[in-house]
């Protein structure tokens, strides 16, 4: 149910819900993302980190680099190469 409740979040966990039920479905993101809130809670409660809340924007810029490298490395197993637009 936490993981559901994301679902209209502004925060990065609501993002990461968002691009997860986008790639695996409804039912498979709240698993994915609900195993996701339990690490996050055993990190908080054993070894007394601090959750900061990066934010949409730092997901989305984190995507999209994530996204760029996925591009350059089939770029580069087909023997091309990525230029910028100018």
């Amino acid at each position: 149910m936490a993981a559901e409740s994301l679902v209209r979040s502004q925060s990065y966990l609501g993002a990461r819900y968002r691009y997860f039920r986008a790639k695996l479905g409804p039912l498979k993101a709240a698993k994915a993302m609900g195993r996701v809130l339990a690490c996050l809670y055993y990190r908080l409660v054993t070894k007394g980190q601090l959750w900061v809340d990066r934010g949409t924007a730092e997901f989305e810029r984190r995507s999209q680099q994530r996204d760029l490298a996925t591009l350059q490395r089939k770029a580069r197993s087909l023997g091309m190469q990525l230029v910028p637009a100018a």
